[in-house]
Formats: structure tokens, sequence, C-alpha cells
């Protein structure tokens, strides 16, 4: 069998996963690609030899030559791509998140779980890097002991338009839930937030009303305790670490460069900087999570990323706001 998919949104990241769909991905055809502006949907169409192109989204939910919609358009349009896609029995892949609000994303939740036989899939694709997967299955192994502590270090090389972090939600809704992700996917549920933020990189973003550097520290359910370093901007390179320290030892994950080389000279030792690209740094899980998707409509399984995966974060980005703008540590609790 192979699964039909839809592509809604013909930007950066639909571009991306257009890409792995027509090229890496053999279980699936991306038959068409919409976009509320046309010669964005037919230039993608063209770039990946994708037959069809639309500026409207609907064509694509309805078509029944069409098994799945893949949603890569602006946030406030995904709930009701969702709910769209599921009265229509199509199976969905969504970038995260549903929505910045609690009450958008269970009616998304809600509309899924009454369409039988629709599968719903989030787009966290730093779950399906191979280093990730790798602590991950370090800890659940027991190969560094009992988990103490973790530290998440997550910063962009530079920081994206002003246009777009006026509807990003913030860095903690847009940038930090992935490393909100990335704490529930390595060791669970998280009690408690405590966040700081500033404006650091550029006026213009406290100008938007959000900040572009925080530290937050993060307790979780288990007792571990952990940080979140975030950053838009570090000159040198997208910097994408992680630490967990355990009782028997510690594992880490490191930057990706561009060559293993060392250059070793009579007054320096130096090597390339870090990749400065998401998609470069992250091609691969991109072209993983979609496989997953793929596979779990086409066999019938589970998909690996759920909607409470999408809602979970949202709670943990929603706790941080709260807890800069009270200074006091925030139980997710408190938040509904």
């Amino acid at each position: 069998m192979t699964v039909n998919v839809g592509l809604i949104g013909a930007g950066r990241i639909g571009r991306v996963h257009a890409d792995s769909l027509t090229s890496r991905i053999p279980g699936a055809r991306a038959l068409a690609i919409a976009d509320i502006s046309a010669e964005s949907a037919r230039s993608a169409a063209e770039t990946y030899g994708i037959a069809d192109y639309t500026a409207d989204p609907s064509e694509l939910i309805n078509s029944s030559d069409i098994d799945a919609i893949a949603i890569c358009s602006s946030t406030d349009t995904h709930t009701r791509f969702i709910i769209e896609s599921a009265q229509a029995g199509k199976s969905i892949f969504c970038e995260k998140p549903i929505d910045h609000d609690l009450t958008q994303i269970d009616a998304a939740l809600q509309a899924v779980a009454a369409a039988a036989g629709v599968k719903l899939q989030i787009g966290f694709n730093r779950r399906f890097d191979p280093n990730h997967a790798r602590l991950k299955q370090a800890i659940e192994q027991g190969e560094i002991g009992e988990p103490h502590t973790m530290m998440i270090i997550s910063r962009d090389p530079s920081p994206p338009p002003i246009d777009y972090i006026k509807v990003s939600g913030g860095l903690m809704m847009d940038m930090m839930i992935h490393d909100f992700d990335m704490c529930r996917f390595l060791l669970g549920e998280v009690e408690e937030i405590y966040a700081i933020g500033a404006v650091k990189v550029d006026p213009a973003i406290g100008e938007a009303g959000d900040i572009d550097t925080s530290k937050v520290l993060l307790r979780f359910e288990n007792g571990v305790i952990g940080s979140i370093d975030n950053s838009r901007q570090a000159v040198y390179a997208y910097d994408q670490r992680v630490e967990v320290f355990g009782s028997g030892g510690a594992a880490q994950t490191e930057n990706r460069y561009a060559s293993a080389v060392t250059i070793s000279d009579a007054q320096t030792i130096w090597r390339d900087l870090p990749k400065r690209s998401i998609v470069d740094r992250y091609l691969e899980s991109y072209t993983r999570e979609m496989l997953a998707f793929v596979d779990a409509v086409e066999n019938d399984k589970a998909v690996p990323v759920t909607g409470h995966d999408d809602r979970a974060p949202v709670v943990m980005a929603l706790a941080g706001m709260r807890s800069m703008r009270e200074n006091r540590p925030v139980k997710l609790s408190e938040i509904t």
C-alpha cells in the first residue's frame, strides 16, 4: 500500500516534509500541496515533483485520493485543519504545537477521538534524532544508574523575523517547547517549573512582548532536577546539547559538525563550527518522524508522538510564562 499524503503549507517546514515524502520515504507519495499563496504552492510542487497544488487546503482534505494530511501551516490554523481532516476520515501529521490555547487543543483531540480509525501524530522531530534515542536508551537501561540531574542547552544561530515572533506564542511556546518535549521524552512528567527570562539579543523582541534569553529549572515527578538554557542567538552555531547525570555516570549528546576533522599546528588546535541550520542538524530526524507516521497509517500501528504529547509541553510553556510573570515556581497542576 502507498500512503497518499496531502501537504498543507509550503513554507520552510512544509518543504522539508515534501522533500522527505518525495525522495526518502518509499511507502508514501506526496499527491498534492496547498498553501494560501498559490505561487508558494506552485513553486514547491515544481521543486519536489508533486503533481497537484492549490490555494485551498479543503480540496486536499476532501479529496478521495488522499489518505493522510500533513499540516505544516501556521499554528493558528492547526486546530481547524485537524478537525476538518478528522471529520473527513484522514489521518493527520501536525507540526507542533496544535495551538497555544488548551481549549483549542482539546477540541482538536476530541475531534480525532470521535473519528474512527483516524491517527494523529505530532511533529516533535527531536525524539527521532539517533543521538537522543541513544541517550534515552542509556537512561532506560540503567547505564548511568539513577538519574539525578538533566541539562538541556538549545540556542539558535539567529532570531527569527519580528513579524514571526509577534505570532509565535513567544520563546517558550515556539522554541523551548521542543526542550519541554525532550524533558518528557527522556525522564517523564514534570511537576514544577521556575523560569526567568530577559531581552539580551534584540530590543525589538522585547518591544514585541517576548524574551530572547531564558533559564528554566524543572522538578520532575520522579525527583530529577532539570534545567533548560535557551537563547535566540548563538553567533557560532545551532547549539544543541543534552546531559543526564546519574548515580552511576553521565550521558551526553553534543553538537553535530560539518566534519570530524581537528586541525593542529604550532599555534592552535581548531575544527569546523557546528552546523548552523536546524534543517541540516535535524534532517535525519525529520525523515524518521515522517517514516514513523507513514508506517503507522500503512500498517495500522499506534503513532509514536500523540496528541497528549502535544498538550503536555504546552502546559509546561504556560507554566513557565506564569512563573516569569509572577516570579515564583509554578506547579503544572495550576495550569488548566
